[in-house]
């Protein structure tokens, strides 16, 4: 009796304020994650098969995970699946006897509309700039998204190769602070191929969630594996095959990105394999970054193969010389010998051009220039500097489908950039030494 009188005396004063207040609603949800994923292989030609089937292979990664066609962009010049050298038209493998890889993926982007400008375009969501190109597709992502970003293709000293074109660090890295700060993203993760390809993160700051792992150091090469015999060429990179087949094979609701990367350093035994930025979150699940955040479809570990390991700026040479030992027509024995004489003889021409330029820059200073020529690890500070000759070096002198040896040589002008000697002036020398090379 005592507790329904309280409540009746209760009553009239639970009446006086608004539901809302004596109930307060729950704050609305975060919209769901969404998960996006942009593949770029940069390069070109039946030579540079691995760079286009690493990307269709972790397109197929995405796609089985779950993440639809609509959140993930492709960008590659499309020359390799019906090339008149492919044995198997429409057909694209990324290990000897593997699977075709090539089958269902989006041509989002092809041809000369794979390049930086555009790369950059796509990645930050400029929806307006890629009007009228290609399928128009950008990376859609806002505040709550997770972002997967793999790229295979040729690098240099500060700089990923588009073909003949360049996108520097210094561009990509100011992208991503900008994407940050737009809040175009919750995680973006980066995989990335190429040589020297640790330089383009050297900057990368920590505390603006964007993990990043790379193929090799700031200063080292990395290496082309898988050569086939009846395509004469080579089918993968060892760092991007080693992440993809860990993929393919692994449940990733259950691995995490740390795991992910300590499994592809232990097994990439060519290069040595680097992380940058945030590593705060290396323990989030790889299904978050190469999958939808669902389930995962797990696959059967596949028997090993040897990987024919061989850094990917020899891969050239080594496939003339190939193709010369396998030869029985005289003529054509004859005419791929003259090709390894001519190629091996371009890349001793590109020692005695950076002695020659640095020479005559430093004078006969021997110490310096073996100093000059043989320092690596030196990060890019005078960016001006070092586009500038870099273009010119591009321009007179090497394009990088022309010689993806010469362009490992591009670190004696970024270290004569830090020398303070100016771009006219190096660049000078380059046009100088260049056309006397062509003339001899």
């Amino acid at each position: 009796m005592k507790m329904l009188l309280s409540l009746l005396v209760l009553l009239p004063l639970v009446a006086a304020f608004p539901v809302e207040d004596a109930f307060p609603m729950p704050e609305a949800e975060p919209s769901p994650t969404k998960h996006w994923g942009l593949l770029v292989a940069g390069s070109n030609s039946w030579g540079n098969y691995r760079h286009q089937a690493d990307v269709c292979h972790a397109y197929q990664i995405l796609h089985k995970n779950g993440i639809p066609d609509e959140r993930i962009v492709v960008m590659m010049f499309d020359d390799i699946a019906n090339n008149e050298a492919n044995p198997t038209p429409g057909v694209i493998i990324n290990r000897p006897n593997g699977s075709d890889v090539y089958h269902g993926v989006p041509k989002d982007y092809t041809g000369k509309n794979v390049n930086p400008k555009n790369f950059l375009n796509v990645l930050s969501g400029n929806k307006a700039a890629m009007n009228g190109i290609g399928s128009g597709k950008v990376i859609g992502s806002g505040p709550n998204d997770h972002v997967f970003v793999f790229f295979s293709d040729h690098g240099a000293k500060g700089l990923i190769a588009f073909m003949d074109d360049m996108l520097y660090a210094k561009d990509l890295i100011t992208t991503l602070k900008s994407m940050n700060a737009a809040q175009k993203f919750q995680k973006l993760v980066f995989y990335l191929e190429a040589c020297e390809s640790g330089s383009m993160f050297e900057s990368l700051p920590k505390s603006i969630n964007i993990y990043a792992t790379t193929a090799s150091g700031p200063d080292k090469s990395s290496y082309a594996c898988y050569f086939d015999k009846k395509r004469d060429t080579y089918l993968g990179d060892v760092y991007s095959v080693k992440w993809m087949e860990d993929s393919d094979k692994e449940d990733l609701t259950a691995e995490t990105l740390q795991k992910q990367f300590k499994i592809v350093k232990r097994e990439t035994n060519t290069s040595v394999v680097h992380q940058f930025g945030d590593l705060k979150f290396d323990r989030d699940t790889l299904n978050n970054f190469q999958g939808n955040g669902g389930p995962s479809v797990p696959g059967k570990p596949l028997p090993n193969v040897p990987l024919d390991a061989i850094d990917n700026r020899d891969v050239p040479l080594d496939l003339l010389f190939r193709r010369f030992e396998k030869e029985t027509d005289p003529v054509q024995k004859k005419w791929l010998m003259e090709q390894v004489a001519e190629l091996a003889q371009m890349q001793q021409g590109v020692h005695s051009l950076m002695y020659g330029v640095t020479r005559s820059l430093v004078g006969e200073n021997s110490t310096m220039i073996d100093s000059l020529i043989n320092t690596r690890g030196r990060p890019i500070k005078n960016w001006d500097c070092y586009k500038a000759v870099t273009q010119t070096y591009r321009e007179e002198c090497y394009t990088i489908s022309q010689s993806h040896y010469a362009w490992g040589q591009v670190h004696v002008l970024g270290n004569l950039c830090e020398m303070k000697f100016g771009a006219p002036q190096i660049s000078n020398r380059l046009q100088v030494m260049c056309s006397e090379q062509r003339g001899r």
